[in-house]
């Protein structure tokens, strides 16, 4: 049986111009806590409530983006909003006042919250059905790539020159992204949301809320690891490099892509998410325990640190196409962006819950295990949920 053509020219385009866009966006990422505190001198309280502004306006913006994109052509929106994006690194150059920054960051979440979600609902248009799964894994893989690749660069060139030599390197590859982003072709699609009434269900995929409940306490330990495993590794006394941990992650995620996107296309979504979920409860079992590992062989914690970064990319990179595949399926197809924009929400409303609650628990005096321990149990009720109540829910509304 000859399968559908999955690497056409438009799937290669999209994948480069998203690696692209988040090379761009990894290269900042970690910098700008040094760039305000070195130009404008704010303590790092301040840094953590500037740099959140970003994820509160991409969270905020994305029901209305999926809402849009469904309602008007999605290409043309795509190009405006990723042109915007790299626009908006040129204020970072020009801001001199803190304030004017502030703007810009909000500016660049909205932005960079619809140009996502345009990304991810045009290779749902030209990815085929039957591949559908594999090529969102192979999507995400280009993230990862940047994930990996972009910090390094950023910390390097922070010791060999400018801020603004390393903003406008930013808006050199988001220009290269844009080019890239412009030669995709995607299906003519006639606006049918208009002629519809204005309900809920066109901002947010109401069908989609038992997998987005599950999804979001699965982000919820994701994002107290991308922020606190550093100070996790000092509180551990481990000296080795942190940037090793997110690149063994990147790698782990890269490696699950390239297969379990294909188990998917196989209707195996349930059973690709649970394995996911297990494997990361694991993960932060194992995480937890560490606390006390440490206090009688720092050199064997120090390896299972770095065994939790593997297993970590494993679990979620299983899971993140298998979800995406999961709103896709359950939305008709004028309805793609809003499954997308679904998906895309629930992941970060998890994210800031992670931020928040990482460090409350962190505060109270027993250290940041406490924190991935709440983490487990959060993934914990992911998976009871997941099981008991979305898959069900999924098998009996799923239109594909």
């Amino acid at each position: 049986m000859v399968q559908d053509k999955l690497w056409s020219k438009s799937f290669v385009c999209a994948c480069c111009g998203n690696f692209l866009l988040c090379f761009a966006f990894y290269l900042l990422l970690p910098l700008l806590p040094l760039y305000l505190i070195e130009t404008f001198q704010t303590g790092k309280a301040e840094v953590g409530i500037i740099l959140s502004c970003y994820t509160v306006a991409a969270l905020a913006i994305r029901p209305f983006s999926g809402f849009i994109l469904d309602a008007f052509n999605r290409k043309r929106v795509y190009l405006l909003t990723y042109f915007l994006f790299v626009v908006i690194f040129f204020g970072y150059t020009y801001s001199k006042l803190i304030a004017l920054f502030v703007v810009f960051r909000i500016l660049h979440g909205f932005i960079f919250g619809t140009v996502t979600t345009a990304g991810n609902t045009i290779v749902v248009d030209i990815t085929p059905s039957s591949r559908r799964g594999e090529g969102l894994g192979y999507y995400g893989v280009a993230n990862n790539l940047a994930m990996a690749t972009g910090p390094m660069l950023a910390l390097f060139m922070h010791d060999a020159c400018s801020y603004n030599t390393i903003f406008y390197t930013a808006i050199a590859f988001g220009t290269l992204g844009l080019v890239f982003a412009s030669c995709i072709k995607v299906p003519r699609k006639v606006p049918t949301v208009d002629k519809e009434p204005v309900s809920l269900d066109r901002f947010f995929l109401k069908k989609g809320l038992p997998a987005g409940f599950s999804l979001m306490f699965l982000a919820v330990p994701y994002g107290m690891t991308t922020s606190y495993v550093a100070l996790y590794g000092q509180e551990l006394g481990i000296a080795a490099s942190m940037g090793l941990f997110f690149t063994i992650m990147a790698v782990g995620l890269i490696a699950s892509r390239l297969f379990s996107g294909k188990m998917v296309d196989k209707g195996k979504i349930p059973l690709v998410i649970n394995i996911g979920i297990v494997i990361s409860i694991a993960a932060y079992i194992l995480f937890t325990l560490l606390h006390w590992v440490a206090l009688y062989n720092l050199q064997l914690c120090t390896i299972l640190f770095f065994s939790v970064p593997a297993m970590l990319g494993v679990g979620y990179g299983m899971m993140f196409p298998a979800f995406n595949t999961l709103f896709v399926n359950l939305a008709p197809n004028n309805r793609r962006a809003t499954a997308s924009s679904t998906y895309l929400t629930s992941w970060d409303i998890g994210i800031g819950i992670g931020l928040v609650v990482g460090g409350r628990l962190a505060d109270v005096g027993c250290g940041l295990w406490l924190s991935f321990g709440a983490g487990c149990i959060s993934n914990c009720i992911a998976y009871v949920l997941f099981s008991s109540y979305a898959i069900p829910h999924f098998l009996k509304n799923k239109l594909r």
